[in-house]
């Protein structure tokens, strides 16, 4: 994968959230301690994260995350917030930056590799990246593995600045009235087919 398919990033979270998110940014898990919000975080996968140490650098757990394509496990897994939640869009520039790094997959997968911006987008594959399925019939290993890789992450440390946040996809119109509803600058579209 090149830079140049990266033309956003994306960030799961309760609307209820935004107000919060526009204010402060996105916050690391330790950061966000510290910030009265609803967290979407499964308990299971937190647990995996936190002693997760990141190679060189810091727990991942100091770093803000935001994953390529928001049509993914993680999002299949909170359908039933679909009203509740959106996706915000982040500015790829963001990759731009030092300290930046890349999850070749979910970060709390035990087979996770760091990398690099540049190392990073070249060692995911792309085509697994974006696909719109990630199940496999018959194949639970690939299954595995491609569940994991459509969750790779970009890890930013500690936050991501509101100025890097364009706008908010939600599901439908009863989630686009609850964010109107909060009276905030940002552009909000109707993207029905990014969730499940």
């Amino acid at each position: 994968m090149n830079r140049i398919d990266i033309t956003e990033l994306h960030f799961i979270t309760p609307i209820a959230n935004v107000p919060s998110i526009l204010e402060h940014g996105i916050l690391s898990n330790h950061r966000a301690r510290d910030v009265s919000h609803s967290s979407m975080a499964m308990r299971e996968v937190q647990e995996r994260r936190a002693n997760k140490q990141i190679p060189g650098a810091r727990s991942i757990r100091d770093y803000a995350n935001l994953y390529f394509d928001a049509h993914n496990p993680m999002l299949s897994k909170r359908r039933s917030h679909n009203h509740k939640i959106c996706v915000l869009q982040i500015d790829a520039a963001l990759l731009d930056l030092p300290e930046v790094i890349i999850a070749d997959r979910n970060a709390a997968s035990d087979w996770v590799r760091f990398y690099s911006v540049k190392e990073g987008l070249v060692a995911i594959d792309k085509e697994m990246l974006f696909a719109r399925y990630w199940t496999h019939p018959g194949d639970p290993y690939t299954e595995m593995e491609h569940k994991s890789v459509k969750c790779a992450e970009v890890l930013i440390p500690d936050r991501v600045d509101p100025s890097f946040i364009h706008g908010a996809y939600v599901v439908g119109n009863e989630a686009l009235d609850r964010l109107q509803g909060l009276n905030m600058r940002l552009s909000m579209t109707i993207k029905a087919d990014m969730f499940f």
